[in-house]
Order: structure tokens, then C-alpha cells, then sequence
């Protein structure tokens, strides 16, 4: 089976990156397929809204964004993690949300679950738990199954990048998010 993880963070080793990481730890463990995406290195533009793709199938746009859509039906299970600015996911990320419009009509992401993670700068008012929501509500368009950590999505806050690292409580949690992820997917993909 695969899991799909995308990242982001336009930052490569930011913090999400870091949680993801630990987050995808327990598929490989399990003897996972991974396939991380990141856009720190990839290249998405934003949806043009031209529409064509529902005419054709298929995105005009050529860039990075069909290692995306190769992505979105290999895999089974999927962690995104984010970033947070001004209380919103990274615009890479958006761009790669806004981009799914192409696929909607097959819903490659339907049945599968996803496990949100996002970091701030600050506790409390960093805007984690709106850039959790955002990414809950786009599993729930793509008919995916959002599948929650110890509480909800993983947030946390870190500054510089690898600070995280020395957050032990946070990077148990992102396991945590990525083995109920895992398990969730296992029990919808069961073979007999």
C-alpha cells in the first residue's frame, strides 16, 4: 500500500517537513510504499479557472502538478502538513488544492483518509487550527476521510527551522497521527 505525504512549506527541513516526516515513520516501519511530495521543490501554479479540464480531463497547465495527480490515485492514505501564514495554509499548498478541481470528476482521494498537521509561529492565535480546518475541508470536497491525531490534526508552534526537533511531545504526536492514519487505511483496504 502507499502513502501519500505532501509538504507544504515552501522551506525545505522546515518544521513540517519535520512532522511529516514523523508522521509517515510508522507506514515505513509497516512496510509502506511512501511517496512525499514537496513543494520547496516542486513547482505548482495556481488554477487559472479556465475550466478546460472538465471538458478534456486534464489540467492546460504544465508543471508538477501531475506527479500530484499520479499521486492522489496510487495512494491510499495521505498526511499534508503546512506551514501556517497569516492564519491560512502556505500558498504552495492552496495552489495544489485549487489544482485537484482537474480530477474532481474521477474523485481519486475518495474513501482514502488524511491526517492534517500545521505549525506556527505562536500558540494560541498562530492560526493552527484554521489551517487544520482548511485542510479537513479539503479532504472533506475530495470525499477523503479526515482521521485525527490525539486531538484533531497535529498543530504545534516553532519558529526557526528544526525547532521542532526538540518538541519530543510533538513529534510523538505526529506518529500518533501517522499510525491512526495508517491503521484507519488498513482496516478500509483490508485484503482478504
Amino acid at each position: 500500500m502507499i502513502v501519500l505525504g505532501i509538504s507544504g512549506t515552501p522551506r525545505p527541513n522546515g518544521n513540517s517537513d519535520h512532522l511529516l516526516t514523523y508522521a509517515i515513520r510508522p507506514f515505513l516501519e509497516n512496510g509502506w510504499e511512501t511517496i512525499t511530495l514537496k513543494l520547496s521543490v516542486l513547482n505548482v501554479r495556481p488554477c487559472d479557472g479556465c475550466e478546460i479540464c472538465l471538458k478534456t480531463g486534464d489540467c492546460v497547465l504544465d508543471d508538477d502538478m501531475s506527479q500530484f495527480y499520479e499521486a492522489f490515485s496510487s495512494c491510499q492514505a495521505l498526511l499534508i502538513s503546512t506551514p501556517v501564514y497569516y492564519r491560512n495554509i502556505s500558498s504552495r499548498l492552496q495552489a495544489v488544492f485549487e489544482r485537484h478541481y482537474a480530477c474532481k470528476q474521477e474523485q481519486p482521494l475518495r474513501g482514502k483518509p488524511g491526517g492534517a498537521i500545521a505549525v506556527g509561529r505562536s500558540t494560541g492565535g498562530g492560526g493552527q487550527a484554521i489551517a487544520i480546518s482548511i485542510i479537513h475541508n479539503w479532504f472533506l470536497s475530495c470525499g477523503a476521510i479526515c482521521v485525527p491525531g490525539e486531538l484533531n490534526g497535529l498543530t504545534a508552534a516553532a519558529d526557526k527551522s528544526g525547532d521542532i526537533l526538540r518538541q519530543e511531545n510533538r513529534l510523538n504526536q505526529a506518529r500518533t497521527l501517522g499510525v491512526n492514519v495508517m491503521t484507519t487505511a488498513e482496516k478500509l483496504f483490508k485484503k482478504d
